[in-house]
Order: structure tokens, then C-alpha cells, then sequence
């Protein structure tokens, strides 16, 4: 029984299989709420990420024009 239940723990550890995630991601682009606002997580990690590479963060940003700026910034900052 205690060697079922060691099991059972280390098969969770167990680093998930490898997937073809990256055919899942969507261009935000394509997002069906990309032109909302951005959120509120989106909005201050660009804050953070534009004070380390020393760049303003644009006002009123949508949800996708947010993400892409996340991206070019972790692109500049190293966080990518």
C-alpha cells in the first residue's frame, strides 16, 4: 500500500509530456477580447519590465497590443 501511494507522488512530480502547446497559441491578433483594455497583471509586468529597460509604457493599451509589448520587452530585458 505504501509503495502505491510512493507512486502515485512521484508520477504528479513527474515533469508534464512534451505537447505541441506552441500550435495552441493564439496571435494576439486573433483574440476574440484583444481589443479590450488591458488587464490589470498586464499593465503593471509592463511597468516592470519598461522601468528595467529603461522605456515608457504606452497609455490605454489593448489586451493584444499589451501582450506584444510584453513580449519585445522581455525580448530586450532577458525575462523571454
Amino acid at each position: 500500500m505504501a509503495d502505491k501511494k510512493r507512486a502515485a507522488k512521484a508520477d504528479k512530480r513527474r515533469a508534464p509530456e512534451p505537447n505541441d502547446d506552441a500550435s495552441r497559441i493564439k496571435d494576439p491578433d486573433e483574440w476574440t477580447t484583444g481589443d479590450e483594455p488591458m488587464t490589470g497583471a498586464q499593465e503593471s509586468y509592463l511597468h516592470t519590465l519598461a522601468t528595467e529597460a529603461g522605456e515608457t509604457v504606452e497609455p490605454d493599451l489593448s489586451k493584444a497590443e499589451a501582450s506584444k509589448r510584453i513580449d519585445e520587452l522581455q525580448d530586450k530585458t532577458g525575462r523571454g
